[in-house]
This record gives structure tokens, C-alpha cells and sequence, in this order.
């Protein structure tokens, strides 16, 4: 499989090295903290496939790379790996949302397809506690 420099690719949170979160949307068309965009996101597999779909930018690291959790309108009511998070208008249909927290994923901004919009604060926060909570970041 053939990674291009500007591919989203998956991370491993545990080998990261510290995170620090914020909250920094400006909507500006370049994807910032706090964010919903949309980039291509690579099946689970790692065989090469995967889908255009929407992810939460919930950190910058110090190589200019962002760091995201994707969404899914799949239900995931009772499951702990994903935090609902609702609707907004990153859905053209407006239906619910989660992320998930155990897929981080590495996002470059010139990998980005199109800004959606920015999550509001308390959403936000809830979705970075729930990461500080399992991955030790700040």
C-alpha cells in the first residue's frame, strides 16, 4: 500500500507522545481544533480503500499535522468507545453523530477536503475529556 505525504493515515494514541488538546475553530478554510472536515479516511483494513467522511480536529502537533477522531451516523448508543455528539450541519441529512475514540487519526491540512463547521464548546469538550480520560493527554 503506497501512503502519499498528504494521506490521512491512523495513529496510534498510545505512541503519540503527549497531546495537547485545544480549542481553536476559525473558519477560515483551513481545518483548526474544535472543527468538523471532511477528509478521506482509510478503511479499518489498511488495504488501501476508504471514504470521504467527516472528522473532529481536536489537536495540532508540532509538525503542522492535525490530529482527529471520525464520525459515523451509525448508532452507537451503548457502546464506550464513542461519544455521541448529535446533529449539526456537517450532515446534510442532520442525523445524529458519534465519534470515535479509538480511532485517532493524523490529518494533513492540505489532505483536507472541505471545512464543515466548527462543533460548539461544550460537545467539544466532552469529546477531548472522554480522549484525556483514555489517553492520558492534557
Amino acid at each position: 500500500m503506497t501512503t502519499y505525504p498528504h494521506s490521512t493515515t491512523e495513529a496510534d494514541p498510545h505512541l503519540i507522545g503527549p497531546v495537547r488538546t485545544s480549542y481553536a475553530p476559525d473558519c477560515d478554510g483551513a481545518p483548526d481544533p474544535g472543527e468538523i472536515v471532511w477528509t478521506w479516511v482509510p478503511f479499518e483494513e489498511n488495504d488501501g480503500r476508504g471514504k470521504d467522511r467527516p472528522v473532529l480536529v481536536v489537536a495540532r502537533e508540532e509538525s503542522g499535522t492535525l490530529l482527529a477522531v471520525q464520525l459515523s451516523s451509525k448508532r452507537h448508543d451503548h457502546d464506550r468507545e464513542w461519544v455521541a455528539i448529535g446533529t449539526g450541519s456537517w450532515d446534510s441529512e442532520r442525523r445524529e453523530s458519534w465519534v470515535d475514540l479509538d480511532r485517532v487519526l493524523r490529518v494533513s491540512e492540505s489532505g483536507m477536503r472541505r471545512e464543515a463547521c466548527a462543533l460548539d464548546r461544550p460537545r467539544f469538550d466532552r469529546v477531548v475529556g472522554r480522549l484525556v480520560e483514555r489517553y492520558g493527554w492534557s
